[in-house]
């Protein structure tokens, strides 16, 4: 408890003035369903940027759980790919700064880096904190995908509907570090994209977008689509083309649409029981069969993208 968590990074002489600024952040190695958190940060860091602060990823990451890649040339080592976990400062359309703080999820010490992150929201005056990525969801990909939206305060929630029960999940370091952040008296935002589950193992673009648009809204910054519009397009007709060659499969998707359909007139109605539920097959047995029809298709990988 003692130790210093400033100790954990180094932060650059030149960094500018950030006031009022979002730091948006992505770990990886927990859940990320369609790599929509993944495909969020590369398509974030796909323009100008630099790293302003680095984190101690040999304090903070077990190498033998996650071993990182070497590449060997017939008789010598030829590259390390070292992890790392830093902090970017990007700018959107409008020029205005955010940050990105985003590398492999910390193995330990996960109290202390919390506190360090709250040293340079406070250092910087970051005024709101946003994470993402996706979580799987028994829903057809034939339907607007939904998106869970978490804060430390109600008002941050916006627009999206909360989940209408309580539960009790694995924990994550982004989970922790906005729990953290709200206690400390910090704003924090977390944005889930809702990814049908026989996707959840494929890359799915579409996923991405609706996190970017989640983002672009709460934080007021205006995020370009770019290439992940092209991208989930490409998905998207890649995944309707193997539903058009099966009769078998197009019936799984007209069933897993029915089933939305119920549940959100049923929500609508503000009753969440319909009698066609009862007799219908669970999204997760339907969903079961669609993705054994796409690995099928791509030897065991889901959907090309």
């Amino acid at each position: 408890m003692g130790l210093d968590p400033d100790d954990l990074y180094e932060v650059d002489s030149d960094v500018p003035d950030l006031t009022g600024a979002v730091l948006m952040h992505h770990f990886e190695g927990f859940m990320d369903a369609g790599s929509a958190g993944r495909l969020l940060a590369e398509h974030l860091l796909g323009g100008e940027h630099r790293v302003i602060a680095r984190f101690d990823v040999d304090r903070l990451i077990d190498y033998r759980s996650r071993r990182p890649t070497m590449t060997y040339a017939v008789d010598h080592w030829e590259d390390y790919d070292a992890p790392e976990l830093v902090v970017h400062l990007l700018h959107d359309a409008d020029d205005t700064p955010f940050l990105l703080l985003s590398g492999p999820e910390p193995d330990h010490d996960w109290e202390r880096f919390c506190r360090a992150v709250r040293n340079l929201v406070e250092r910087w005056g970051v005024r709101l904190t946003a994470g993402f990525h996706g979580i799987p969801m028994g829903a057809p990909h034939t339907r607007p995908l939904g998106v869970t939206a978490h804060a430390t305060r109600k008002d941050l929630v916006g627009e999206h509907q909360p989940l209408p029960n309580r539960l009790q999940v694995p924990g994550s370091l982004a989970a922790l570090l906005e729990y953290r952040l709200g206690e400390w008296g910090h704003d924090a935002v977390g944005f889930a994209a809702h990814v049908p589950h026989y996707l959840a193992q494929s890359t799915y673009p579409a996923s991405s977008l609706v996190v970017l648009d989640a983002l672009g809204r709460s934080t007021g910054l205006s995020l370009a689509e770019g290439e992940l519009r092209a991208a989930a397009e490409l998905a998207d007709a890649e995944i309707n083309r193997q539903v058009a060659e099966s009769d078998e499969v197009a019936d799984v998707v007209r069933a897993l649409e029915r089933q939305y359909d119920t549940f959100i007139e049923a929500s609508e109605r503000g009753s969440l029981l319909a009698e066609s539920v009862e007799h219908m097959p669970t999204a997760e047995e339907l969903g079961s069969q669609f993705e054994r029809f796409l690995a099928e298709q791509n030897g065991g990988d889901g959907p090309e993208r």
